[in-house]
């Protein structure tokens, strides 16, 4: 398992909640072990304790976004090392489980987690893979999303920095409000009526390919 896999831990429970939308899927045990993903193992642990005790997680991780989203990497790096003084990992290669054509191992690095539950292992992986992730690429690679009200979290990994959307849903949303904001400009300034909106709706926009 690659080390950039662990940061998509982080993004899932940032994005699990939408605070200016007042939408917060993280309701049950249920929602926590979903964020596991295929590593239903670590799920297992989950208890309904766990749900308050994500949700804390969650708000620090989304200051460590929000301080990068800013453009203040100092915060953000402090923010996360706070994390990563208390959730601590151990790494440790890996790769009986993944073999290559010969039967090889493939020799990676794994994170092993010692929790006390569900969310410490859960906080440590985030943390760290959030940390590998910002120390590769920088505290600018860590955004949030510009289509307001979204602002779901993201990491952009774009050749040219140039991501500002979490999805190509989001950045059509944005493209087409500015779109409309310039025609109404335009018939304002012409001293024309505005336009009903449907020209705009018909129109085609052009959507900036984001970076994976």
């Amino acid at each position: 398992m690659e080390l950039a896999y662990y940061s998509d831990y982080a993004v899932r429970l940032v994005n699990s909640e939408e605070p200016k939308r007042g939408k917060d899927r993280l309701t049950s045990v249920d929602a926590v072990r979903e964020l596991f993903g295929e590593n239903q193992s670590a799920a297992r642990r989950a208890t309904d304790a766990d749900v308050t005790r994500f949700r804390s997680v969650r708000a620090r991780l989304r200051g460590v976004f929000e301080a990068a989203d800013d453009g203040d990497a100092r915060l953000a790096v402090d923010l996360l090392n706070s994390l990563l003084m208390e959730f601590p990992v151990s790494p440790q290669i890996s790769g009986h489980d993944l073999l290559d054509e010969e039967g090889h191992p493939r020799w990676h690095m794994h994170l092993a987690d010692h929790p006390s539950n569900a969310t410490a292992g859960y906080a440590a992986i985030a943390a760290m893979g959030l940390a590998f992730h910002l120390t590769e690429h920088g505290a600018d690679r860590l955004g949030l999303c510009q289509a307001a009200p979204c602002r779901n979290a993201y990491l952009d990994t774009s050749t040219n920095r140039s991501r500002r959307y979490c999805s190509d849903r989001c950045a059509t949303r944005a493209n087409v409000a500015a779109y409309r904001a310039r025609k109404r400009q335009e018939a304002s300034r012409a001293g024309r009526p505005e336009s009903t909106g449907r020209t705009a709706d018909s129109a085609q926009v052009t959507v900036p390919t984001r970076g994976h």
